[in-house]
């Protein structure tokens, strides 16, 4: 790797405390390999997305989430499946970071996805959504591995963390292909404009 650490910022699309995604977060977080840096932030305090408030200046936590999406290199984002569809939280905040569309914060980072969800689809149709929105905002996304946890309920404990090492296992090996392909891509991105 480079002497410069690689700078993941990661978050989930729920609020619930004890969340199978929060779990998720915290478990691609202590699988970062040496040398990746994944730090996480809430989503608690983003505000419904509305542009005349934008339009007078974003408001601090807005603020805040677009200083760390530019200052990271990569972003990790994990989602819920509510009702066969991205949360709503999620969907407002990247609506907020597309903003200013051509000079979007998204435009020059890598991004994964990977989610779990109760039922039997483990969020997948959630991800696809996600994936379409970044990919609409310049955003390359890494396609495979793909984490979708699904019947969540048997693979967490009350608390939201992880059960089993096959999910250790999975998680562990995602992060590792993603700071693999995000080195690449930066490194061809690098070669491109050199």
């Amino acid at each position: 790797m480079a002497d410069a650490p690689l700078r993941v910022l990661g978050f989930a699309g729920s609020l619930r405390k004890a969340s199978y995604n929060r779990g998720l977060l915290r478990l691609a977080q202590a699988s970062a390999p040496e040398g990746v840096e994944i730090e996480t932030i809430e989503l608690n305090d983003i505000p419904p997305f509305n542009q005349d408030v934008e339009e007078a200046g974003d408001p601090e936590p807005v603020r805040k989430l677009k200083e760390r999406v530019a200052a990271a290199d990569a972003l990790l984002i994990v989602t819920p499946e509510y009702n066969g569809a991205m949360p709503g939280l999620l969907k407002n905040t990247l609506d907020w970071l597309s903003r200013v569309p051509r000079n979007t914060v998204l435009r020059t980072k890598t991004a994964a996805i990977m989610g779990a969800s109760a039922g039997g689809r483990g969020s997948l149709p959630a991800q696809a959504q996600v994936r379409r929105l970044l990919d609409i905002f310049g955003c390359p996304v890494m396609e495979e591995p793909v984490v979708a946890i699904a019947r969540a309920g048997d693979r967490f404990d009350d608390s939201g963390d992880p059960i089993d090492d096959a999910l250790r296992e999975e998680v562990a090996a995602f992060v590792a292909a993603f700071v693999k392909w995000t080195i690449e891509v930066r490194s061809d991105e690098a070669a491109a404009s050199g």
